[in-house]
């Protein structure tokens, strides 16, 4: 399932960029407006700088810091991903597996951001009600082999505006995903032997040069 998902992920990841950047409860535009927007200010973000970003790595990962990372409710998603394991943890391994997680997913799939093109994203006709604390926006991602890939994203409303928690690719959500591939590795090894398996995979990317 890991797996499956992995080779999804590349082009999902370039939509949750997409998705995230420039949501705030004090605009007024529909969660599709402001994923059709959003979508312009990330190429002109990458557009001109793609083989500069490939050479400077530590400039791409600044550049998703800064346009993902205050949209995307880490802290949420990382406890439902850990679910029961959640209750039990204490303050610090929370704090450090919600930023070792995050920060391998980014690490991961950086460099796919630099594929990203207006293209390969979809955005589907809302069919929620914005009024809701939830509420999801559908999109179609292409893949290189032309297969066009359903990929919904679970937003909530929270008081520093509209937040991504989940992504739902092809009918899995990572979420889900995560927690039995994680519930698993913690019953077998514990939580903080996957929180330190989490922090040594990001170590050799972080602030790369």
């Amino acid at each position: 399932m890991i797996r499956h998902m992995k080779r999804l992920m590349l082009p999902v990841i370039l939509g949750m960029v997409v998705i995230v950047s420039g949501v705030s409860l004090a605009s007024d535009p529909s969660p599709n407006e402001i994923v059709e927007t959003a979508a312009q200010s990330v190429l002109d973000a990458i557009d001109g700088k793609r083989e500069h970003l490939k050479e400077h790595p530590e400039e791409l990962y600044s550049l998703i810091e800064e346009v993902l990372v205050p949209r995307f409710d880490r802290a949420y998603s990382a406890r439902l991903v850990l679910g029961k394991h959640w209750r039990s943890a204490s303050t610090e391994q929370k704090k450090r597996f919600v930023e070792a997680f995050h920060q391998s997913l980014l690490a991961q799939y950086a460099e796919g951001m630099l594929d990203f093109t207006a293209e390969k994203l979809k955005v589907l006709a809302f069919r929620g009600d914005p009024e809701k604390s939830k509420v999801k926006v559908r999109t179609l991602v292409s893949l290189e082999d032309g297969k066009e890939v359903p990929v919904d994203y679970s937003l909530r409303r929270t008081d520093d505006g509209w937040k991504v928690w989940d992504v739902i690719v092809e009918g899995i959500s990572y979420v889900k995903n995560y927690r039995t591939d994680f519930n698993t590795e913690i019953q077998a090894k514990g939580l903080d032997a996957v929180i330190t398996r989490l922090e040594s995979k990001v170590e050799p990317n972080s602030g790369a040069s």
